[in-house]
């Protein structure tokens, strides 16, 4: 019989004022009127700064310059392991929509997990599987054991019972920072990688949040907090007594990093927004799925042609035409050039 993990924790004034705080800030964020190519920017911006930081709190060397070249397919000076780390962070990231399919199951943390891994594990087989051997958290400069997790045999049993949590109508009753939070932490604890088992986590919390249609645009960047301080992060992931496991103290950091995450995201929008768009009655302008994929390749590659559209999507040259002209018509792309050389660029 599977016993429901529970998690133990109180609300403190300060969770509660960082929640409404962030509930204000978010509320802002998503409502605002500004115009899609932003959109498609903020989204791009926050998935590789959240690669970069995620990595980076694990020892990866690159710049979030190279992190940016990397992810528009540019050659980069720097370790095969390093890039590879960050190119399968940035894939999970961008597929983060198909890969949680609606509810998190094991079948998609194990897959997860073999993503983030890929090509980067001394033993490849110890990708997208539990532990089969017994590992401790430790300083790899003193030697110092840090964290003891619980045992090999212990690991199926705990990530069942966080899952059916996960599922379950409590944690479904938190407000969706506090159940991310939550998660994050109990996977830390339970360790069950041999590797890779932080960067899990931070995407676990990042799922999370999307299925809860807290992040569904994915503009927030929750793991450039935990990087800008990285023995803070560990220090009160450390700090959880685990004889009593209450998760408070940790709560209050990691609700602490979702409103520094969407502040920083506020004030990027209140600068973008013009007055003109303030203004308007019209709010923000819809985009289907296919428009904000072509809106996000100009932000990539700085113009679009037809034939691009085409060999996006498969479509027929009519077809091309029209999701041009959709576009063009409501303001988003200007064409330039002419007759077969004509390509379109974002207003």
């Amino acid at each position: 019989m599977l016993v429901m993990f529970k998690p133990n924790f109180r609300y403190t004034d300060k969770i509660v004022s960082d929640l409404t705080q962030i509930a204000a800030a978010r509320e802002l964020v998503l409502n605002s009127p500004f115009i899609p190519k932003w959109e498609a920017s903020l989204r791009r911006e926050a998935i590789i700064r959240s690669a970069h930081s995620s990595t980076a709190i694990e020892g990866n060397r690159l710049s979030l310059e190279q992190v940016s070249e990397l992810a528009q397919g540019r050659e980069i000076m720097a370790t095969r392991k390093d890039k590879q780390e960050v190119l399968n962070y940035l894939k999970v990231l961008e597929s983060i929509d198909k890969l949680a399919d609606g509810k998190i199951n094991e079948k998609n943390l194990l897959h997860i997990h073999k993503l983030l891994t890929k090509n980067t594990l001394e033993n490849p087989s110890d990708c997208g599987v539990y532990r089969t051997r017994y590992v401790v958290v430790g300083n790899r400069l003193t030697g110092e054991v840090i964290f003891r997790p619980p045992s090999n045999e212990d690991v199926p049993r705990l990530m069942k019972a966080l899952i059916a949590w996960v599922n379950s109508p409590e944690a479904k009753s938190l407000d969706p920072v506090i159940e991310a939070g939550v998660a994050h932490y109990e996977f830390v604890r339970i360790h069950p990688f041999v590797d890779g088992n932080g960067r899990t986590a931070r995407v676990l919390a990042t799922m999370i949040l999307y299925l809860r249609g807290f992040d569904a645009k994915q503009f927030f960047c929750l793991d450039d907090y935990y990087d800008s301080d990285r023995p803070a992060y560990y220090r009160v992931l450390q700090g959880v007594d685990q004889k009593t496991l209450d998760l408070t103290k940790w709560l209050e950091y990691f609700v602490e990093g979702v409103k520094v995450s969407i502040a920083s995201v506020k004030e990027r929008v209140i600068r973008l927004s013009s007055e003109r768009l303030r203004k308007t009655t019209k709010g923000q302008i819809a985009l289907t799925e296919r428009q904000m994929k072509i809106v996000e390749f100009i932000n990539q590659n700085a113009r679009i042609t037809n034939r691009d559209v085409r060999d996006m999507f498969e479509l027929s040259d009519e077809a091309v035409r029209k999701e041009i002209t959709k576009l063009t018509k409501i303001g988003v792309l200007k064409g330039k050039g002419k007759g077969r050389a004509v390509y379109y660029v974002l207003l």
